[in-house]
């Protein structure tokens, strides 16, 4: 089933159109009692860094290689986000939270796998999602999920002197940073570093003069999601066009 415009138009060069499919409806792993169907772009063709460029203002999102948006027939309830990283105003709490991480070291990372950063994310998985279906990462499953060869990727390094305290994966577009996908050090809790993190792609994205940071999908109803809400202003995806979040 392709995907409706106006996405679908998409070409890659003059001689390639970029096909979308819908794929099987599966449980909603947010909304108990709901179907997920997602768009994704033609696994077969090769992408490259323009057409994510493109897609990623049409809300899509990257996992591994793959390019995908909801599609739900009967539910918009996810919306993607975004944040104009020059009106972004840091509140007290998030001041709180820079200076409670002042003593971390950041750098970014462009090698694609790193020992290191997998064995932090497997004792992250195995913490957050115990008992689920993310349980026990191999390293098969961490290249699936997140590295992706045709991406602009980094991955930055949360350190205290040489300890390894959080990885943010982050994509670079022409329009902004995409926040791919956080993880850190789960006996590190009173520190907020998934929160620490976005704050410093909020910093970096404002240093490479870029717009916008993604965020990636945010669902209302979705407890897991909450934390989203913090970060304001905000635009969000809707009737395909990007609107102000109240």
């Amino acid at each position: 089933m392709a995907a409706r415009p106006p996405f679908s138009k998409i070409r890659m060069n003059d001689q390639t159109r970029l096909h979308f499919y819908a794929s099987t409806p599966e449980p909603c792993s947010y909304l108990p009692g709901q179907q997920s169907i997602s768009a994704f772009a033609n696994p077969y063709v090769d992408m490259d860094c323009d057409t994510y460029d493109e897609l990623i203002q049409y809300g899509f999102r990257r996992s591994g290689g793959y390019l995908y948006r909801p599609h739900c027939p009967s539910c918009e309830a996810c919306i993607s986000l975004r944040i104009p990283v020059e009106e972004y105003q840091f509140s007290r709490n998030d001041r709180r939270t820079l200076r409670k991480n002042s003593d971390l070291v950041i750098q970014q990372q462009d090698n694609l796998f790193v020992d290191e950063h997998f064995e932090l994310y497997q004792r992250y998985i195995n913490n957050r999602h115990s008992g689920g279906s993310m349980e026990n990462p191999t390293r098969a499953d961490y290249h699936r999920f997140l590295i992706c060869d045709w991406a602009d990727t980094s991955f930055i390094e949360f350190r205290l002197h040489e300890k390894l305290l959080a990885v943010a994966v982050t994509d670079n577009t022409s329009t902004g940073q995409s926040a791919v996908y956080t993880f850190f050090d789960p006996a590190e809790t009173d520190r907020s570093l998934g929160h620490f993190s976005i704050l410093t792609q909020i910093r970096l994205t404002r240093e490479s003069a870029l717009p916008y940071l993604y965020l990636g999908y945010w669902i209302k109803n979705c407890q897991k999601m909450a934390y989203k809400s913090r970060y304001r202003p905000a635009e969000g995806f809707i009737g395909d066009v990007w609107v102000e979040m109240e």
